[in-house]
């Protein structure tokens, strides 16, 4: 019984080991052509809120 015992740790053991060595490295996923384009749409509005403050405000002229 203990021979069985022994051998059940170990084998957990080795698994653990095994998990922690087996890590996998960070995959950076491309953007698909929508990302881009919901990317360009938000720096665009971005900017045109950047203009219309400026706008509004005529004695600041930096943007």
């Amino acid at each position: 019984m203990e021979y069985q015992l022994e051998n059940l740790v170990e084998s957990i053991k080795s698994k653990v080991r095994k998990l922690k060595k087996s890590k996998k490295p960070y995959i950076k996923m491309k953007k698909s052509s929508s990302v881009k384009v919901e990317i360009r749409n938000k720096k665009a509005h971005k900017l045109v809120e950047k203009t219309l403050q400026t706008a509004n405000h005529p004695g600041k002229h930096s943007l």
